[in-house]
């Protein structure tokens, strides 16, 4: 071994020991805030000001660190300091193995409780009930686009919208050899058998394809019987016996799907944020461009826009909206005053720190 190479691995044990002495500093300094924070009870997770930490560290860092990697060892730190404090009960659309627990992992940090659900509607219950702090459920993906159920269910939620997380969406196909020697049916949900079709249609065309209830599903019957394949992510294969037969087999390679924390938290501004709102409104010509037409005057971006069906009444639509600013902003708050008083029915989902969706090679692994 070269003196030079001991000589680089003793300076990286003196910066190994100073990182220790630097986060049991922050550790001690967290427990501080925390007992501030039990006095006033004021909530364990402050999203707006994780959002100001991140965004901080993104414009300082050096390198030669990626920017993904920075962001995803500092969301561990923030994580296991948080847990010192109490650890967060997440909800998340189960089973375990799947992509929101992805989500969940991707936003929180590893220093949680991960409660799986066996549905969307359960998510919204356990965290309205206070059962978990917090729930994390999809709302749209790039190639299907909108979740409607979770759409649906944030009309008469009393929930409000705490966070966003995008997971990039990485199909493998797997079985319990590695190999398609005697498989006879490849296993998944409907919605990946669907992301998947043009390759599967390219390379195993004759095998049956057989939707289950989950990704993780699919996998699961994947390591128990040699003759079924799955498919599913990356985290199905910490989870069963299973072998990779191939890698990223979705037709889209930018597939992503968007997550929103739902909670009872109110997020302040964090000097980045978005605002979701559920709109309707009169029956009547050109009712629309006037309800949103206060935004264009006011300044204020619309990053989306999406028709639902009211299901009670025939013919008529809830929109469901992302717009750019914090409600509590002069400029969003003139707009929203406007858009209230126009509306047949106007539903602020709340503001929330919006996050900027990093390129996949960069994205936090979970």
């Amino acid at each position: 071994m070269s003196e030079g190479l001991d000589a680089l691995r003793q300076k990286i044990d003196d910066v190994d020991q100073r990182l220790l002495a630097l986060l049991s500093e922050r550790g001690r300094l967290v427990l501080e805030v925390g007992a501030l924070k039990h006095a006033e009870k004021s909530p364990v997770w402050r999203p707006e000001r994780e959002a100001q930490i991140l965004r901080r560290l993104e414009e300082r860092n050096p390198g030669p660190l990626a920017q993904g990697a920075l962001t995803a060892i500092w969301r561990e730190v923030i994580s296991a300091c948080r847990e010192l404090e109490r650890q967060l009960r997440v909800a998340y659309l189960g089973p375990a193995g799947t992509f929101s627990e992805q989500a969940v992992i991707a936003k929180f940090g590893h220093g949680i409780d991960a409660v799986p659900c066996v549905s969307i509607d359960e998510v919204f219950r356990q965290t309205e009930a206070g059962v978990v702090d917090f729930g994390v459920v999809p709302v749209e993906n790039s190639s299907e686009g909108a979740v409607n159920r979770s759409l649906d269910l944030f009309l008469n939620s009393p929930l409000k919208i705490c966070g966003e997380v995008s997971v990039p969406v990485r199909h493998h196909l797997l079985s319990r050899s590695g190999d398609m020697v005697g498989i006879t049916r490849i296993c998944a949900h409907a919605q990946a058998l669907a992301q998947c079709a043009g390759w599967l249609n390219r390379h195993y065309p004759d095998i049956e394809r057989v939707p289950v209830s989950s990704n993780a599903e699919g996998a699961r019957l994947a390591a128990i019987e040699p003759h079924t394949a799955g498919i599913a992510g990356d985290g199905a294969l910490e989870r069963y016996e299973v072998k990779v037969v191939a890698r990223g087999i979705q037709d889209d390679p930018l597939n992503r799907t968007r997550f929103a924390v739902i909670g009872n938290h109110a997020c302040g501004i964090s000097g980045d944020d978005q605002t979701s709102l559920i709109l309707s409104v009169p029956d009547r010509a050109g009712a629309v461009h006037a309800l949103i037409e206060p935004l264009a005057r006011h300044g204020v971006s619309m990053k989306r826009f999406e028709s639902r069906p009211a299901r009670q009444s025939g013919w008529q639509y809830y929109f469901h909206i992302d717009l750019l600013g914090h409600q509590a902003e002069p400029a969003v708050a003139s707009a929203l005053a406007e858009i209230n008083a126009n509306a047949a029915l106007f539903k602020s989902l709340g503001s929330y720190p919006r996050e900027v969706f990093l390129p996949d090679a960069a994205a936090p692994k979970s």
